[in-house]
């Protein structure tokens, strides 16, 4: 081959490697094969872009000198931007800026709201503390919103997307958090309030003060409701409901003191005949699931005290969802303590929607009852089937969402609230979209792989897969070694009859 080929095959090598990053810069896309698209633009983020009538411009504060996984985290970012503002058609811009680089970008990101993290750096077999920024803010006339942090393999679609829909609505619809009967106040339920935020103005609101509820209201939200209602207050919920109005609802019909060891049902306070009148009804009996969370137990051992988790199937792990916009996405939900729900024919106007149900692994406690936390529980203990344990109403202009636990959202006051597991506020919130017809962010909300429990198999089963991977491999050697024996002894017999090729 002459100079003159390999020249010409250089030139068209080039020319291909050029039109080719052309055309990638005009026909972009990529194929994502993650099982929960996380690559790939969910429908509610297209419609949130879509949606723009102005122009946001994202400020990202990064530092730069960081570690290799929060370099990767600064690139993720700054791939999802490029993303963002091509499929807005100049909706959307953005700008990186580091902070760290002189005292007015420091002094203009705090400014903006994002302060920095500490975050360790090893340096010549030193570890030195950093201060870093990793936030941005979004900026749509005079409207700001903050993304104080962006964690590391953190959900950035959801993060990016919610905080486009809170910069880009001017006037959010309100919905009313019921209060004045005993419920938890907006500050026990940081994380549901969190999520709400992104749609709706939360605004509490007390049943008994008003003559009726406010039209204006997309959904009532009513959680753990402890003292008695009063009929006239019923009144007020139905006429609501018949205005085009909807309520989620969190009701403790029943409850599990472990600290004494007892089962009981609580004192109607009028929610169980209300419920019922319309075809759903509460029953006098606590939930128990062979798939279940674990609790600590102590055990004394001599002079030593001992814990160990233990399966308590009165804390149910569900994930038995039928097919319905609320339950999309949804993984795994804790309900500690339930009764189950049934529908009745009371009200056939409404529709009758099944939401939860417990595995087929479930029984039944009559009520009252006593917690033997040391009990040995065994198949028989289970006989029951599948419980439905929350439900939905529909009237069509009326819509209602009942769930039979009033904690499950409730992550409690004081110094450390505890952190709940994010479906439980999945739910509600979905629940309370779906009432308010606005079911945009269900898809996004719950997009991620958050569990993966392990199906329940019997104690026979478990066995053979324990003893299975003992001797499995063991078998498979010696398999391996008598085709192997069997190899060498042929070839052996072919060298003996002067037949020496392989």
């Amino acid at each position: 081959m002459n100079k003159k080929n390999i020249l010409i095959q250089l030139v068209i090598v080039i020319a291909i490697i050029l039109v080719a990053n052309l055309l990638s810069n005009e026909l972009y896309f990529r194929l994502d094969f993650t099982e929960d698209d996380r690559y790939t633009f969910s429908k509610a983020t297209e419609e949130v872009i879509d949606e723009l009538n102005g122009v946001v411009t994202i400020t990202a504060y990064f530092s730069e000198d960081l570690p290799p996984q929060l370099m990767k985290t600064r690139q993720d970012f700054m791939d999802q931007l490029v993303e963002y503002e091509t499929l807005s058609d100049g909706n959307i811009v953005f700008e990186f800026v580091n902070p760290n680089e002189n005292e007015d970008e420091e002094r203009n990101a705090q400014q903006n709201g994002i302060s920095p993290v500490m975050i360790n750096v090893r340096e010549r077999d030193q570890v030195q503390q950093m201060r870093a920024y990793l936030g941005a803010v979004l900026k749509m006339d005079d409207r700001t919103e903050l993304i104080p942090v962006i964690q590391p393999g953190a959900a950035m679609e959801y993060s990016l997307t919610t905080a486009l829909k809170k910069v880009s609505i001017a006037d959010k619809p309100k919905v009313g958090f019921v209060q004045g009967y005993g419920e938890p106040r907006l500050q026990a339920v940081p994380q549901l309030m969190e999520q709400l935020s992104v749609l709706y103005d939360v605004e509490p609101f007390r049943l008994k003060d008003t003559s009726s509820v406010p039209s204006y209201y997309k959904s009532l939200v009513w959680v753990a409701p402890k003292d008695s209602i009063q009929p006239m207050e019923f009144r007020k919920i139905d006429q609501y409901l018949n205005q085009g109005g909807g309520l989620f609802l969190a009701h403790e019909h029943v409850q599990g003191d472990l600290q004494q060891g007892l089962l009981s049902t609580n004192t109607d306070i009028g929610i169980k005949n209300w419920l019922a009148r319309k075809g759903l009804q509460f029953q006098d009996q606590m939930v128990v699931d062979a798939q279940c969370a674990t609790v600590s137990v102590q055990q004394r051992n001599g002079f030593m005290v001992m814990t160990s988790q233990k399966e308590f199937p009165y804390f149910p792990q569900l994930n038995n969802f039928p097919d319905h916009p609320i339950t999309e996405g949804i993984e795994t939900v804790m309900l500690p303590f339930t009764a189950p729900l049934t529908f009745t024919q009371a009200d056939t106007s409404w529709s009758q929607i099944p939401l939860i149900y417990s595995s087929e692994n479930s029984g039944v406690v009559g009520l009252p009852s006593y917690v033997d936390i040391q009990k040995k529980w065994t198949q028989a203990d289970f006989p029951s089937g599948s419980q439905m344990l929350a439900a939905g109403l529909d009237k069509g202009i009326a819509k209602i969402v009942a769930v039979s636990n009033g904690q499950f959202v409730v992550n409690g006051e004081g110094q450390r609230p505890q952190q709940l597991n994010a479906d439980n506020v999945n739910l509600a919130s979905n629940a309370i979209d779906w009432i308010a017809d606005d079911t945009g962010l269900i898809n996004l909300r719950t997009k991620g792989i958050t569990s993966r429990p392990l199906e329940e198999v019997e104690d026979s089963t478990k066995a053979l897969i324990k003893y299975g991977n003992v001797l499995a491999p063991i078998l498979m050697l010696l398999i391996y070694a008598f085709i192997r024996k069997q190899q060498l002894n042929r070839r052996r017999q072919k060298w003996m009859q002067g037949n020496y090729e392989s």
